[in-house]
């Protein structure tokens, strides 16, 4: 058995890997096995992708794109105008939901919550495939309130709201919006207190030209009642070049400068053909004039073949500094070859600058997302959101940490941290990983092409139907599955492969059924996964299966929002 692991610090990563590391465990005897429970007794990630060691930080001021490496999809930003900066991300049907980050300086990022904590937050997720749930959700402040507001669409539920005056802390239950239809809401807090929603809505009547066709539309919002007022009006219909036939003018932001307000939307879907665009009006209602030299943000007409790519980026917010800066955050994806990757969609950030005759943009058509950027006068930590990494859970605490989560709800009726001190118990419950349900997993996001994955297991399946061990996860019909198992009288350590036709085994080794401790760990590098576990407490791997497809959790292949995860799951049912 693992009696301790550490946080690790690779000498060739570009940036330091401190983050994450808690406490050893003592050295102690091991842990009996006990009846229909998985008892894990740590979880080592680490990454270690070739481009940041290609490519180190020049200098302190200097970080990574992506700014949230790994799947944090359409990013949101805000201030308090008082130096306070935080990002809010899309989290579909996994519990908790919408992490916020908090940073004083735009470079230095760190996790501080969740806004939707609580299963009274998040309803009716039972039932909803992975990417359905939680969708772009946008962070906001009004200063004339000082009250934070996120406002989202839950798709199995409708348009909400959550409030607070405190973002280190908790958030309300959900305020419905029944009058605000469509998805991707976004509120605006003009400087006379008034509110507006601005949202993705269907075409006029409900009556598309051309799929993808698509409005925005504007209600006024009242602040002192939490209500909408007056009509909600069409303000951009079908997109910035009608003619054109645009799809998908989505994810709407507004925004106030020198007088004049900017409507800021995607276009085109969230794959390769992403872009995002600009409007200008004279009143939160428009009437808005396109940009142009829209679009202010695209990747689409690249090389596709070009190095190191980035890809699909859209899906921008944008944010003003004390000193009169503006920044924007946007998701883009990194594919390995073929559109393939595994990662998800990433949070990137950058600069934005402003034309002479007064309009924002992130680049001109043809440039690339840099990857390193810089910020004068800021310092980079040590505790980084991007960049190489090792980070290492002990489950010493009584709580999960904030880089866990758990699918459709909080699970705690099938995992305990105090039931075993100082390790990670999961029930062998009767509901497999391919079920539109609560499962008995806890997991994490991938953040890096080349990674591994591994863990201390204690457990001894008493039936064909138990077993345990880590899970990769992209859906419901896309997933890898390491695991001690049982056939008959022999024990095996197995890989099984989930699809749509149901679970199915890859490889096996058998085991040796008096060891009831077993280390696994999985490896990814780009698009193969490998597959290893251990009987000498890892000091040497025997490997169960290697170079397996990766691109088999993909997003080009699987579909969906999210990326794949990875995590600790058991189950009676499998």
């Amino acid at each position: 058995m693992k009696t301790k692991l550490t946080c690790i610090t690779l000498a060739a990563f570009a940036v330091p890997a401190l983050t994450g590391c808690l406490s050893g465990k003592a050295e102690r005897p091991a842990l009996e096995p006990q009846s229909s429970v998985a008892i894990f007794d740590s979880f080592e990630y680490s990454g270690n992708d070739s481009i940041y060691n290609a490519n180190p930080l020049p200098d302190e001021s200097s970080f990574y794109n992506p700014v949230l490496a790994g799947w944090y999809s359409d990013p949101s930003i805000c201030t308090n105008g008082e130096g306070d900066y935080f990002i809010v991300t899309s989290t579909f049907t996994f519990f908790p939901g919408v992490p916020i980050f908090h940073s004083r300086d735009l470079v230095n990022w760190k996790q501080i919550g969740h806004v939707l904590s609580r299963p009274s937050q998040l309803r009716n997720m039972e039932k909803q495939h992975v990417s359905g749930g939680i969708f772009a959700p946008a962070i906001s402040y009004n200063p004339a309130n000082k009250t934070y507001y996120m406002i989202t669409t839950n798709v199995g539920d409708g348009n909400f709201f959550v409030k607070t005056q405190d973002p280190f802390g908790e958030w309300s239950d959900p305020i419905m919006l029944p009058e605000v239809l469509g998805i991707d809401p976004a509120f605006f807090f003009d400087e006379d207190g008034k509110g507006y929603i601005v949202n993705n809505d269907d075409a006029p009547d409900g009556k598309p030209e051309y799929p993808g066709h698509r409005t925005v539309r504007v209600v006024e919002f009242d602040p002192a009642t939490d209500k909408c007022v007056g009509e909600r009006k069409i303000v951009i219909n079908k997109g910035c070049r009608p003619e054109e036939k645009p799809i998908w003018c989505e994810g709407p932001h507004i925004y106030k400068e020198n007088g004049k307000y900017y409507l800021m939307t995607a276009e085109g879907g969230t794959s390769t053909w992403h872009s995002e665009v600009i409007y200008r009006g004279d009143t939160p209602f428009g009437p808005y004039t396109p940009y142009k030299g829209n679009p202010i943000l695209t990747q689409r007409t690249l090389d596709a073949g070009r190095k190191d790519p980035v890809t699909c980026a859209g899906h921008a917010d944008l944010v003003k500094t004390p000193e009169g800066e503006w920044w924007g955050v946007f998701l883009g994806v990194r594919p390995v070859a073929n559109d393939r990757e595994n990662l998800g969609r990433e949070t990137f950030m950058m600069p934005v600058k402003w034309t002479e005759d007064g309009w924002p943009y992130f680049m001109t058509e043809g440039e690339t997302v840099p990857l390193v950027v810089s910020r004068p006068g800021v310092t980079r930590g040590e505790e980084t959101t991007f960049g190489n990494y090792t980070r290492t859970d002990e489950f010493n605490d009584s709580t999960l940490g904030m880089e866990w989560m758990t699918l459709r709800g909080p699970a705690t009726g099938y995992y305990s941290l105090t039931e075993n001190p100082g390790y990670l118990t999961i029930k062998c419950a009767e509901v497999k990983s391919a079920e539109k349900a609560e499962l008995p997993y806890v997991c994490r996001r991938i953040n890096h092409h080349d990674f591994n994955a591994s863990t201390n297991l204690t457990f001894v399946p008493e039936t064909e139907s138990q077993s345990a061990g880590i899970l990769l996860l992209k859906d419901e019909t896309h997933q890898y599955y390491l695991a001690r198992t049982k056939k008959g009288d022999s024990h095996l350590i197995e890989l099984r492969k989930v699809t749509d036709g149901g679970s199915a085994s890859v490889a096996s080794k058998e085991l040796d059924p008096s060891l009831s401790s077993v280390d696994l760990k999985v490896k990814g590098k780009g698009l193969e996964y490998s597959f290893f576990y251990s009987t000498d407490a890892g000091k040497t791997w025997e490997p169960v299966a290697e170079g397996v497809d990766a691109g088999f959790t993909s997003t080009a292949e699987a579909g969906g929002f999210t990326g794949t995860v990875v995590g600790l799951y058991a189950s009676g049912a499998e």
